[in-house]
């Protein structure tokens, strides 16, 4: 095994660096959407490798594979096809005017399907059995970017989105072919097109500026073959197809080698790039680390990688078991995506599954809808998430959350609505927030402060948090104590 970067080395607890409340709440907000107390408690007993071994103990199976008939349920959407190669049927001997009422009838009814997916998954964000398994799924989701706005099917989005979680840390080549034959991916970036008469270059060029190497490293005669090489490449309603006579045999040059190339072929050569597994590894570090990375440390963690065979799950132990994952520069330094805001929150507060078009319209304002990515590039994150529109809205939706109101934002039906409870925290969840405490008023705010910050809080913001509770607090009081403390710059930050 090659040399490791000295970050990549294991973190070890000592006395003058302990595995203490704060390093076990870093883990769980990076590799899942936070922790309660409780669950710190228990991540801080177990230490970190431990920890590490319950986090990613998951099988690599998609939801509906888990022997509970997990997926969304479309049955009482009027109108939406179980098989989608029947409306072509359903079209059939119509006139234009009925087609046109039936697509119009299709289409309402995709949008209701849409929404039912977002809403089962958005539940299992905040209360799946498996927390890094549906962090991953969000990870690839923005990763191999497919949007619900391009792609007019709610039941293939869904079943991409079940591939990303079957493959979250599967095999990274594995993943790219699966992925190039993903129905969702074909249609999002026209490769249902791509006939040897007139090449689409949509999949080759993201294929290699997003998915796989990065700019820079490929040339446009690169995706001009490419693109030869997955002619024929499409779908028929859930499945994929090869037609063979839609597809270029003639001869193709791809990055230096010439053959008579076909799309599993061209993945091959890419993945031989050096450039590739660095990439792919720097992207994860980026997303659950911090974004600036030391000087060889994206290549060191590509070596690795390549050296086990592309798999990802032993690269993705590595980076949370790692001395520069915990280190001070990583926690508390990354702002939440509006995901990870609403469903962290949402996990704190012991709250029910929000209300999915309301929900739906929050996190748009504030610019993250799952299963919607603005463009091919996806979320662009970071310090994109905050600006002086989103700003207002990530607190009065933490506001409201916590109990308060915003009249003008989510509308006058409010965000929570029914679904399920927490399975995790085992605590009494209810469709509205209602605080409970004991103790002084100091052990009040230090507690609740312990629950959602997660990290110091300097003396002065604790009295201001003290003079709200008051002597005698009351839940009134509480409330206000809490939406206070969501409305600190340190709430946005995890």
């Amino acid at each position: 095994m090659a040399n490791l970067h000295p970050l990549l080395k294991p973190y070890v607890p000592s006395s003058d660096d302990p595995f203490d409340s704060m390093k076990a709440a870093h883990l769980l907000n990076r590799a899942g959407f936070g922790g309660t107390p409780e669950e710190v408690e228990k991540v801080m007993a177990m230490g970190p490798e431990q920890a590490i071994d319950w986090l990613m103990d998951y099988p690599d199976a998609a939801a509906d594979e888990e022997g509970q008939n997990d997926q969304p349920d479309f049955s009482n959407i009027d109108g939406y096809p179980k098989d989608f190669r029947a409306i072509r049927e359903m079209m059939a001997g119509k006139t234009q005017e009925e087609r046109k009422a039936l697509q119009q009838q299709l289409m309402q009814a995709n949008r209701e399907a849409l929404m039912e997916t977002m809403k089962w998954w958005m539940t299992r964000l905040a209360y799946g059995k498996y927390p890094l398994q549906e962090k991953l799924t969000l990870f690839w989701h923005g990763h191999f970017t497919t949007s619900a706005k391009d792609e007019r099917s709610a039941s293939l989005m869904f079943a991409q989105n079940e591939l990303l979680r079957r493959m979250s840390l599967g095999n990274f080549h594995e993943f790219v072919r699966q992925i190039s034959r993903d129905p969702a991916m074909l249609d999002y970036l026209n490769n249902t097109q791509n006939r040897k008469e007139h090449p689409n270059e949509n999949y080759a060029r993201e294929l290699m500026e997003l998915f796989t190497l990065g700019i820079g490293n490929y040339t446009e005669n690169d995706i001009k073959n490419s693109a030869r090489a997955f002619t024929g490449w499409t779908h028929d309603g859930d499945d994929f197809i090869f037609r063979e006579a839609e597809h270029d045999e003639s001869p193709k040059t791809f990055m230096g080698r010439t053959g008579n190339f076909n799309g599993d072929d061209i993945i091959d050569l890419i993945l031989q790039h050096p450039k590739c597994a660095s990439y792919i590894a720097s992207n994860l570090w980026q997303y659950f680390a911090y974004e600036e990375l030391e000087e060889g440390l994206a290549e060191s963690m590509g070596m690795f990688l390549r050296e086990n065979k592309w798999e990802l799950r032993p690269l993705v132990r590595l980076m949370f078991s790692s001395k520069g994952f915990y280190q001070p520069r990583s926690i508390g330094s990354q702002i939440k995506s509006p995901v990870q805001l609403v469903v962290g929150t949402i996990r704190l507060l012991g709250l029910q599954t929000p209300n999915a078009l309301q929900l739906s319209f929050a996190l748009n304002q504030m610019g993250q809808v799952p299963l919607q990515p603005p463009n091919v590039r996806g979320w662009p994150g970071g310090r994109m998430w905050i600006n002086t529109c989103t700003i207002f809205v990530r607190y009065n939706t933490c506001v409201y959350l916590a109990g308060g109101t915003m009249p003008g934002v989510l509308g006058p039906r409010g965000l929570i609505g029914k679904g399920q409870g927490s399975p995790r925290t085992g605590g009494n969840v209810s469709g509205h927030f209602t605080p409970t405490a004991q103790g002084s008023s100091d052990e009040i705010v230090d507690a609740w402060l312990n629950r959602l910050i997660q990290r110091p809080v300097d003396t002065e913001q604790k009295k201001v948090l003290k003079d709200a509770l008051g002597d005698v607090p009351d839940e009134r009081a509480l409330k206000n104590m809490v939406q206070l403390i969501m409305s600190m710059p340190e709430y946005q930050l995890c």
